[in-house]
C-alpha cells in the first residue's frame, strides 16, 4: 500500500467547530431610548429570523439614533449584536472592528470578548482569540461558553493538552439540559485526543458524543477515522456508511471509505467510493479534492489492471 493512501485518512478529520456566542439580546427600554431600542428589538428579530442583512440595516439605524456619546455608550450591546450577524455572514473583519468598539464603550462586556474571539479564530488569528477568551474567563469563570471556545482556538494553535483542559472545564460548567451541546464538547475534546495520538481517549470521546446525538456525522466520521487508525477497517465502513446516511454528499466520507474498502481487498467497492466523491467534489467546485481523488481513483485501476494481468498467466 503506498504512502498516499496511508497518509489520506488522517488528513480529512471532521472538525466540528461550533462556536458557541451569546444570543444577541437588546438593552432596556427607557424614556430616553425608545426608538433605539425598538430598532434594536426589530433587528434582534431579524437575526432570529435568518435575516441578517436586514439586522445590520437596523442596528445601525439604532447606532445613528444615539448621537450623542453618553447615549451611544449604553448601546456597546447594538456592536456586539451587530458583530453577531457579520459573523454569520462570514464577515469576520467588520465582526472584529465591531466588538472592539464594543469593548471601548464598555471595557467589561463578556458577550464582546466572546464574540471576538470567534471571529478573531476564524481570521484564523488563534493567539488573539486565546487572549479573548481569557478575558471572558475572567469576566465569567462560571460560564462553559468561554472555556469551550478558548479550547476550540487551543486546540487550532496546536495546543491540543490545553485544549483538552479546557473542554473538561466546559463539561464541569455547562448545565445539564442540552445534549447537542454535550455531544459536540465530547467530539471536540475526542479530536484533541486524536491529535496526541491517544486514540483509545479518542475514541471514547466520539462514543459519548454518539450516544448523546445519534444523528451527528461528524462523530461518526471522527470514530471512522479512529477505527481506521487502529486498523479497524470494518468498523471504519460502518461509520463511514452512516456518515453516508446522514449526509448523502459528504464526499470526504466516500473517500475515507474507498480507503477502507481498498484495505480491506474491496477493490471494486473503492473504486465506486472514489468514483462517487469526485462526482461530489467536482459538484462542489472543490478543484484540489476533485484531482486527488481522481488520481486515487487511477491508481487503483492501474493496481486492479496489474493483478488482472497477472491472474491470466
Amino acid at each position: 500500500m503506498s504512502n498516499f493512501w496511508r497518509l489520506f485518512l488522517s488528513l480529512v478529520i471532521a472538525f466540528s467547530l461550533t462556536f458557541l456566542t451569546l444570543s444577541a439580546h437588546s438593552s432596556p427600554i427607557s424614556i430616553t431610548q425608545i426608538t433605539a431600542a425598538d430598532l434594536l428589538e426589530l433587528g434582534v428579530d431579524k437575526m432570529q429570523q435568518g435575516n441578517y442583512q436586514k439586522a445590520i440595516e437596523n442596528f445601525n439605524q439604532a447606532m445613528h439614533t444615539a448621537v450623542n456619546y453618553a447615549l451611544e455608550k449604553d448601546f456597546a450591546v447594538a456592536y456586539s449584536d451587530r458583530c453577531l450577524a457579520y459573523l454569520q455572514l462570514q464577515d469576520y473583519h467588520q465582526a472584529v472592528t465591531d466588538c472592539t468598539q464594543a469593548i471601548n464603550f464598555a471595557p467589561d462586556n463578556f458577550e464582546a470578548y466572546l464574540n471576538r474571539g470567534v471571529a478573531l479564530y476564524r481570521q484564523g488569528d488563534y493567539p488573539a482569540a486565546i487572549v479573548d477568551h481569557n478575558r471572558a474567563v475572567a469576566l465569567k469563570p462560571s460560564d462553559f461558553r468561554a472555556y469551550y471556545n478558548r479550547g476550540l482556538a487551543r486546540a487550532g494553535d496546536g495546543k491540543d493538552s490545553e485544549a483538552i483542559l479546557d473542554f473538561n472545564l466546559a463539561l464541569t460548567q455547562i448545565p445539564r439540559i442540552s445534549n447537542l451541546l454535550l455531544a459536540d464538547i465530547y467530539n471536540d475534546r475526542g479530536l484533541a485526543h486524536f491529535a496526541l495520538q491517544d486514540t483509545q481517549a479518542a475514541m471514547l470521546n466520539f462514543n459519548l458524543a454518539i450516544r448523546l446525538n445519534a444523528n451527528d456525522y461528524r462523530a461518526y466520521f471522527n470514530r471512522a477515522c479512529a477505527c481506521g487508525r487502529n486498523g479497524d477497517n470494518f468498523g471504519a465502513v460502518r461509520d463511514f456508511s452512516q456518515v453516508i446516511r446522514l449526509n448523502p454528499s459528504n464526499a470526504q466520507a466516500y473517500v475515507n471509505r474507498g480507503v477502507a474498502h481498498y484495505r480491506l481487498g474491496y477493490h471494486l467497492e473503492a473504486m465506486s467510493d472514489l468514483q462517487k466523491a469526485s462526482e461530489y467534489y467536482g459538484q462542489q467546485g472543490k478543484k484540489v479534492a476533485y484531482e486527488k481523488t481522481l488520481d486515487l481513483l487511477k491508481n487503483l485501476r492501474q493496481q486492479i489492471s496489474s493483478v488482472t494481468e497477472i491472474a491470466l498467466f
